[in-house]
Formats: C-alpha cells, structure tokens, sequence
C-alpha cells in the first residue's frame, strides 16, 4: 500500500512538471496534436499507478518521450507553416459577409444550431449582426461583428484614454509582496504609511493594491476589524 502511495506521488508530481513544460493553455484551447499527448500521459501515468507489477520507468520514460514530442512538434510549427497545418490544422471561415457558408459547415461537420449556440456563447444572439464566423483550430468561435453592432470605443469619438498600467498587490494577506513595491519604485516605508490611513498594519490587511493612476486600495481582515 505503501509502495503505491509514493508511486502515485512520484508519477503526479512528473505530469505535474511535464505539463508545466507544456505551456499554459487551457483545455479548450489546446491544438489537436496538445490534446492527443495529454490524453496519453493520461493513460500512460495511470499504468504504473494502478499495477504494483509494472515498473514504475516503464511509465516515466514514455511521458518523457512526449514531452520530447510535444517540443519538438512546437519547435517545428514555429519554423514551417507546412507543418504547422498538418499538425494544427488552419482557420475556417464559417459566416462570411454576413452569410453562413455552408459548404464549411458541412466540412467541419458543424450545424446551423451549434453555430447559433457557440455565438450565443459568445453574446451574439442575433445572427444578422454578424460579419465573420471564424472556427480557429483549437476549436474556438472568434466572431467578428457587423460595424453598426460592434461597441463604441473611445477611439470613435476622437478621445484618448488615459493609460492606465498594471496594478500591482503590495500585500496579500498579511504578507508585504517586496517584488511588486519594487517594481513600482516604492519601499516598506511609504506602504506603512499608506496603510496608516486606514488604521491598519500590514499584519491584519487582505489586500493592498495601487492602479497604474496611483490610486492606492487597503482593506483589512474581517476578523481583525471586528476586534
């Protein structure tokens, strides 16, 4: 019992690691040949979790060797657009000028009620209002709408925005975040009196945060405020 509890750690904490190295990519954003060496991790790592019998390598080296896959497809999808098709696949136009195309339909095997559902998700409920359907290859919907539908900006009205930058967490949960006072050319010092206002210290704050404005945020602990 004991063996296959430290197995099981063992194999988790190499996926965990393995997919790291991967990237960041959300399930639903993941390229089909993403998709396919995730599901066989998968398979791989349960193997050598679940029969004591297997030697625990005979499941390591797999996952390895598509890690080394997995880099070595997005290597070559960086340096040929040929490869990057085959292994990806291309965008494919579904509404175009405002007309659903339905020979694409038909090629991706999409109906008009799932078209009309994934433009739904989307907020487009109306499917007039569309100019550009695109199914990007990761399976996603980008919806390019008609211009008298489109949200104004403040580019429309000729006004330039202020910028507005990053915020920053200076303390989060008790704990000073040295790295972001740094970035922003701020030092313990200055947030000690910036908290001071709120009748604070850095120990009984939830969060402490300053906007690219300067604009500073303090709230404290619930339960120390209650005291």
């Amino acid at each position: 019992m004991l063996i296959n509890f430290v197995r099981a750690i063992i194999i988790y904490i190499l996926v965990l690691i393995v997919m790291r190295l991967m990237g960041k990519r959300e399930i639903g954003q993941l390229q089909p040949f993403e998709l396919v060496i995730s599901i066989m991790i998968a398979d791989l790592a349960s193997i050598p979790m679940t029969d004591p019998g297997v030697p625990i390598f005979n499941g390591v080296v797999p996952i390895l060797g598509l890690l080394a896959m997995h880099l070595l497809i997005t290597v070559l999808n960086i340096k040929s657009v040929n490869i990057r098709k085959f292994t990806c696949g291309k965008p494919t136009i579904l509404i175009y000028r405002g007309r659903i195309a339905e020979e694409a339909l038909k090629k991706e095997r999409f109906t008009v009620s799932e078209l009309q559902e994934r433009l739904r998700g989307k907020d487009v409920f109306n499917l007039g209002d569309v100019e550009f359907a695109i199914l990007e290859t990761n399976g996603e919907v980008s919806v390019i709408l008609k211009p008298n539908k489109r949200n104004t900006t403040p580019e429309d009205f000729s006004i330039e925005p202020d910028y507005e930058g990053l915020p920053y967490d200076l303390i989060v949960d008790g704990k000073i975040m040295y790295d972001n006072l740094n970035k922003i050319g701020k030092d313990e010092r200055w947030l000690l009196k910036q908290i001071v206002k709120f009748k604070a210290t850095p120990d009984n704050v939830l969060i402490a945060t300053m906007d690219g404005k300067g604009n500073f945020f303090c709230q404290k602990k619930e339960r120390n405020s209650q005291k």
